[in-house]
């Protein structure tokens, strides 16, 4: 956007917020990133880290195209990270194989597996399980190290523990990224604020192990049950979907019935004990569709609602977010 552009201010240093500070400077703004807590310690810390729209989607919908889209700029977008921060970053196009727990059961997952074939999820109908070779894992913790990184050799401005509650609609150019607590900031005209899209959170329990590295080259689900492994070896599985509002506390029963479900699906789990147990907090939204985009005539972009799809969401969220806001201050000074 030229030295001449006006700051742009990114409230929320999640992975959706870094990346799109990312975008944004390197188009040429100059960025400032607040976060209430410590940058990608909230949902983004908390994530497995599933890039899945096989094991997410099975209906012709904005999040199903948005998924795509995503999914298809994720090796590109972790090379240019890799290559701009000198960093490692585990990313592996492993598949996923995804069964089924009865009969009936699996009517309902070769059912789903033809609808998404229609739509354009790549996936096999093989015996007794639908094989989805598009899905990857990568490592949110790294990705987040990365853009910290590239974010501060580009410039951008980072204030952990800044509290943004109020947003005024027609100063600098600011995105709010900042989850299910992007509900909280008042966007204001004057004395009036403005009505945002509902968001809430969506509390999920994971569990980690310690194992021999390659020891599950895919990604393994059932129903609501699914096992992913890191490079090193760590094994994650998950998840639950509870309705606590911002409560992150970890409960020992349902760490150990999310065990028990993981051994089912892998009965290799069976002999090991979790190593870790934690909690993260999904923004949801009443429609499931993340909420992308300009408010209204503002200089307010929303990006957040992206639920359990914000790890696999960010490169295509902070390609929108940040064409948008360039366009917007090119067009408004005369070179658009």
């Amino acid at each position: 956007m030229g030295t001449g552009s006006p700051d742009v201010h990114v409230v929320g240093g999640g992975i959706i917020g870094m990346a799109v500070a990312w975008r944004l400077a390197k188009a040429g703004a100059h960025v400032r990133v607040s976060d209430a807590g410590a940058m990608g310690r909230a949902a983004s810390h908390a994530a497995a880290g599933m890039l899945a729209p096989g094991g997410e989607i099975e209906r012709d919908q904005p999040l199903l195209h948005l998924a795509q889209a995503s999914l298809k700029l994720y090796a590109g977008f972790v090379d240019e990270l890799r290559e701009e921060s000198g960093l490692d970053i585990d990313y592996r196009e492993c598949g996923a194989v995804e069964r089924a727990a009865n009969d009936a059961g699996w009517k309902q997952l070769v059912c789903r597996a033809r609808r998404q074939q229609e739509l354009g999820i790549e996936c096999d109908i093989q015996g007794d399980e639908v094989f989805f070779p598009r899905d990857a894992v990568v490592n949110p913790r790294q990705v987040i190290a990365a853009l910290h990184c590239v974010c501060g050799s580009r410039g951008v401005q980072i204030s952990e523990n800044d509290s943004i509650n109020t947003v005024h609609a027609l100063g600098a150019p600011t995105v709010i990224a900042a989850g299910c607590w992007s509900g909280a900031i008042a966007i204001t005209t004057g004395n009036r604020p403005m009505e945002l899209p509902a968001v809430f959170p969506v509390k999920g329990h994971l569990i980690g192990y310690s194992l021999e590295p390659g020891s599950l080259p895919n990604i393994l689900r059932s129903e609501h049950t699914y096992i992913l492994q890191r490079a090193d070896g760590f094994t994650i599985a998950g998840s639950t979907m509870e309705h606590a509002g911002f409560d992150t506390s970890v409960d020992e029963k349902i760490c150990r019935d999310l065990h028990d479900r993981a051994a089912r699906l892998w009965p290799d789990l069976r002999g090991h004990h979790p190593v870790e147990r934690w909690t993260g907090l999904r923004p949801g939204t009443v429609d499931g569709q993340p909420v992308i985009g300009r408010l209204g005539e503002t200089n307010v972009w929303l990006a957040y609602g992206h639920f359990r799809n914000g790890i696999l969401l960010a490169p295509v969220t902070a390609e929108m977010i940040a064409a948008e806001i360039t366009a917007a201050a090119n067009a408004s000074s005369g070179r658009g």
